[in-house]
């Protein structure tokens, strides 16, 4: 029931995600901002449903860019399958196909899946029906040049490669200024969403991971990787000020996505 009336905000646009992938409540601005630009290329996202080939697209950017936001914004205007290695993981296990066993008898060793294993179960996903008849946005994959090249060798390519960049400093700012409510569970964010009780504020708790050391060790990974990976997409490749409000952003993605389908 809670992920069903979750679904629902999110579809309403009444919910963001925070520097950390959790979901908390959008201000009226932002809800504002992001029905707004969801509705700028209606029309065409009507048209792509019509007949033309769907939408097959990676979205990437470092954590706290705002890629989860833009995911779920770009789901419901395309009607694209979101996936994440991780979900995707998980179902191929639970359902038990050839490569789900494979990658259960690394994770029960507690050994990383390795590459050409989530190459399998990402490939396999991909060619299911509702992948084909209504496109796909891969989430966060690939994370490395290594898994890059070999998705292509896979034969899995992409129509469009979108990349958020944000600043370092932005992103340290929006993962350490994160507090969670220990008595409701809300996140809040001390810069852009603070509370407005002083009870709660006085007892918010900053998590353990949400500290400026971990993030920029987290940043170096991501970085490490990145330009290699954005390397094996420079033809369909859109770099995306991530910094901007994200309304703003959903604007500027769904200029780009028009582009790609009208192409």
């Amino acid at each position: 029931r809670h992920k069903r009336e979750l679904n629902d905000r999110i579809r309403n646009f009444e919910v963001v995600q925070d520097a950390d992938g959790e979901w908390i409540e959008a201000t009226p601005e932002q809800t504002a901002e992001m029905k707004a630009a969801a509705g700028v290329s209606a029309p065409a996202a009507e048209e792509s449903a019509g007949g033309k080939e769907p939408l097959k697209i990676i979205i990437a950017g470092a954590p706290a860019s705002g890629k989860g936001t833009q995911c779920e914004v770009i789901k419901e205007k395309y009607g694209v399958v979101h996936l994440s290695t991780g979900d995707m993981l998980r179902a191929a296990v639970a359902e038990g196909t050839e490569v789900g066993k494979q990658a259960k008898d690394f994770m029960d060793a507690g050994k990383l899946v390795p590459d050409e294993v989530i190459i399998g179960v990402v490939k396999d996903r991909l060619e299911q029906s509702d992948c084909k008849s209504c496109g796909w946005l891969l989430d966060g994959f690939p994370r490395t040049p290594a898994q890059a090249e070999a998705l292509a060798s896979a034969g899995v390519s992409a129509d469009c490669f979108l990349f958020l960049n944000v600043p370092d400093d932005m992103l340290v700012d929006r993962v350490c200024g994160r507090r969670t409510d220990p008595v409701t569970g809300k996140i809040y964010h001390m810069t852009f969403s603070p509370p407005d009780d002083e009870e709660v504020l006085a007892r918010l708790e900053q998590r353990s991971d949400d500290t400026e050391e971990k993030v920029k060790v987290r940043l170096e990974q991501f970085h490490a990787n990145v330009d290699a990976v954005k390397g094996n997409y420079v033809e369909i490749g859109v770099e995306i000020d991530g910094s901007k409000k994200p309304g703003e952003v959903t604007e500027v993605i769904a200029a780009a996505l028009e582009a790609k389908v009208a192409a």
